[in-house]
């Protein structure tokens, strides 16, 4: 009697069905937002512009002072360097300023207004 019900519930779909959700979740989760993200990463470095502020992705802080096809030079701590377009990370935001910065740049705004 047993042996009946084993055999009914082994279908082909049944045992694939596991697996292709697996791969679904997998997608969703690890692979579209890594997509996602290295576009977003290509158009900002695509948009880079001399006197822009940003980070490296070693962590170095400058801004950049010339831009070449695949390199360009930034400053750091009066500190000149030639770094790859590929190095570049992120834009040094408002986000990452002290408070007193961010008190500036607001004043500043207003004052425009």
């Amino acid at each position: 009697m047993i042996q009946v019900f084993l055999q009914a519930e082994s279908s082909p779909i049944a045992s694939f069905l596991p697996l292709a959700l697996v791969l679904v979740v997998m997608y969703l989760f690890f692979f579209r937002p890594q997509i996602k993200k290295q576009k977003e990463e290509k158009k900002f470095r695509e948009e880079i512009a001399k006197g822009m502020r940003i980070v490296t992705n070693s962590g170095i802080h400058g801004k950049i002072l010339e831009i070449q096809e695949h390199t360009m030079i930034i400053e750091s701590e009066n500190t000149r360097l030639k770094i790859d377009k590929a190095a570049v990370s992120k834009e040094f935001s408002a986000t990452y300023l002290p408070k007193e910065e961010k008190a500036a740049k607001k004043d500043e705004k207003k004052s425009e207004k």
